[in-house]
């Protein structure tokens, strides 16, 4: 989780939301920006979003079709 210039963002609440179930769930990134989920079923695709104080990255997708082991989404908040 970063912003525009690159700067990581802590605390930054990320939602990931399951596109079948409309089911949520949120972690909050550490103080690097990075942030985790586990247990995520693989023939789902995902939204991903962050807020951070009262602004919202743009959402991301994290594909059914992407195999890697351990996905990557690098999500930006618009904030200088």
């Amino acid at each position: 989780m970063t912003d525009k210039r690159g700067n990581a963002l802590p605390n930054t609440a990320v939602e990931l939301e399951n596109t079948i179930t409309l089911s949520v769930m949120s972690a909050i990134t550490d103080k690097h920006g990075h942030y985790h989920f586990s247990g995520l079923n693989g023939d789902i695709d995902y939204l991903l979003r962050a807020k951070y104080r009262n602004y919202w990255s743009k959402p991301k997708t994290l594909s059914k079709f992407n195999t890697a082991p351990h996905a990557q989404v690098d999500l930006v908040i618009p904030i200088e």
